[in-house]
């Protein structure tokens, strides 16, 4: 079973002790790993081998954080339900710690309980148990187009480690990735995010999170139009600006197709009487403190007097020229009634052009 630790450069292993009077084979206790580096909250394996005189017969063997004395590290309360111990016929010895914490940095020993009071060892060194965290260095911040390097550190060297990392929870792994480095090369805005790093066997145990911030001028300019379509003479219409940009837009200004002033600025324009005049496009520019961008032009189309209207005037002249009818009719008639009927019993006199005497037609 492999641990996920990292041993000092090699040192001698083997440690000769002797006892007095002892004959045949001598004490030795040599252990794989005189200093382990292991991850907070990892699970770590100590092992080591052993001889002792063959006249002496090993009552018991233990792991202990003291070497003067015989506490069983199995049965101290703090260790009871993280610790096993695990041994075999060829005298191999070995200590499963589980879920490792910063207070297990000590210096954990192996030993010997004999047949004989006074016949027990100890193996020195011992090995030093280092317990580290994995965390992020990095820019807090970079500006698009350039580059940036996010380091893993440990305070200690683990062994052979595979450096995973992730973005936002996820495994990256279009990035760059040396040893515990990885290289963002073209820094562009859809780096931000949060990194973090793990090592291979351990993936659970993920740094601190580190959030990297990008700067970069105004994109994805874009200009919306309120009411939509076709805008009707003495109507108001209102011009929004919108941007992608970090930090956020500074300054927006509004330019019109043909006129090299601007014709407004801020984020909402508004002209709250359109005339034919106002007809064309409109462009939208976006700044802050990396650059400026400027939107396409967004086409603002008049249109006449509403047809409604021009149905109420036509309306209202018929309803006029009804009106004048019926007055002019009703003068008509009312002269028709005041002339002299034909048709009466007066005479209708007549002039005779020799005589220019008049005479009766129709004498009663």
């Amino acid at each position: 079973m492999r641990s996920l630790t990292t041993a000092a450069p090699p040192l001698p292993l083997a440690f000769l002790l002797m006892t007095a009077g002892a004959v045949g084979t001598k004490w030795s206790v040599k252990y794989n790993q005189q200093e382990i580096c292991a991850l907070n909250g990892s699970t770590v394996f100590m092992n080591a081998t052993f001889t002792h005189p063959e006249n002496l017969t090993v009552k018991e063997t233990f792991w202990t954080l003291n070497k003067h004395q015989k506490p069983n590290l199995s049965k101290d309360p703090v260790y009871s339900g993280r610790v096993e111990f695990f041994t075999d016929d060829q005298k191999h010895f070995s200590l499963k710690l589980s879920d490792v914490m910063k207070k297990d940095e000590h210096q954990f020993y192996f030993r010997i309980i004999t047949n004989v009071e006074k016949e027990r060892w100890v193996g020195e060194p011992g090995v030093q148990l280092r317990v580290t965290e994995l965390h992020v260095e990095a820019p807090e911040e970079v500006t698009e187009g350039e580059t940036a390097d996010l380091t893993c550190k440990t305070t200690c060297s683990l062994t052979d480690p595979t450096f995973i990392w992730y973005k936002n929870g996820r495994p990256l792994t279009t990035k760059t990735i040396k040893n515990n480095e990885l290289h963002l090369q073209t820094v562009s805005s859809e780096d931000a995010g949060s990194y973090s790093c793990a090592v291979g066997g351990s993936q659970h145990l993920h740094s601190t999170a580190h959030s990297l911030t990008v700067k970069y001028p105004p994109k994805n300019i874009s200009v919306s139009i309120h009411p939509s379509g076709e805008i009707v003479e003495g109507s108001s219409v209102t011009l929004t600006c919108s941007s992608d940009a970090n930090p956020p837009v500074k300054n927006y200004t509004r330019f019109k197709e043909g006129q090299t002033s601007p014709v407004g600025s801020g984020q909402n324009y508004s002209i709250l009487s359109i005339t034919a005049d106002h007809t064309g496009l409109f462009y939208c520019e976006a700044q802050n403190d990396h650059g400026a961008e400027r939107s396409a032009g967004v086409p603002v189309f008049f249109k006449g007097y509403p047809l409604i209207l021009y149905v109420a005037v036509g309306v209202g002249v018929c309803m006029i020229t009804i009106f004048l009818t019926v007055v002019l009719w009703r003068r008509s008639s009312e002269s028709r009634r005041k002339r002299p009927d034909r048709n009466t019993d007066q005479p209708i006199y007549a002039v005779s052009s020799r005589y220019q005497d008049p005479f009766i037609l129709n004498p009663v």
